[in-house]
């Protein structure tokens, strides 16, 4: 089977990135979301801190409850923080949506065979977990009915596995300074 391009796919599916507070995983998913967002205001890339992605969505839901949080995060990520949807599926903020692109592999250290490619699953985890919206993309007639969930303002939380390919994100050359990018974030959130 010819799983999805990740190039393609992540905007097909996240469309107007503005209408989200997004925060992103390291590594591949922060080069997604940056090449989409151009780094906007409304985004905060994580990058060196494998795992952080899952408990800072869960916090800025729970104190933004008015405004959809976006975490966008690979299977790496979420591996190293899988109590995390434990934790996020048991204090239901409906105000959260997460993508989890899996792409098998953990791109950040060289392409290593993920636990996703042993045989894991992150959505039956999601749903053991008591996530009540789950949705697992393959194809691109499912990747049309994955934007159709995340567009309906569905209440959350929501869990939605990417499955894409191996193939590299878009090339994008991100502001590796922390603490401008903290700052930015920020000053949106208080405006």
């Amino acid at each position: 089977m010819n799983l999805l391009d990740r190039k393609k796919a992540v905007p097909i599916l996240i469309g107007d990135h503005k209408r989200f507070l997004i925060i992103s995983g390291l590594a591949g998913p922060a080069k997604d979301i940056g090449f989409l967002t151009k780094e906007s205001p409304n985004t905060f890339l994580f990058g060196g801190a494998m795992g952080g992605a899952l408990p800072t969505s869960l916090g800025l839901a729970l104190s933004r409850p008015k405004e959809t949080v976006l975490c966008v995060s690979g299977d790496g990520d979420i591996l190293m923080s899988m109590g995390c949807l434990a934790t996020i599926a048991t204090t239901k903020p409906k105000n959260l949506i997460i993508i989890c692109i899996d792409n098998a592999s953990y791109l950040e250290t060289g392409g290593q065979t993920s636990h996703t490619g042993l045989g894991v699953n992150l959505d039956i985890i999601a749903k053991g977990c008591g996530f009540p919206i789950i949705k697992t993309i393959v194809t691109e007639e499912e990747l049309l009915e994955g934007k159709k969930v995340l567009h309906d303002n569905c209440s959350g939380p929501v869990f939605i596995l990417l499955k894409v390919s191996k193939s590299n994100p878009p090339k994008y050359s991100r502001n590796w300074n922390a603490s401008e990018e903290k700052f930015k974030f920020r000053k949106n959130l208080i405006n």
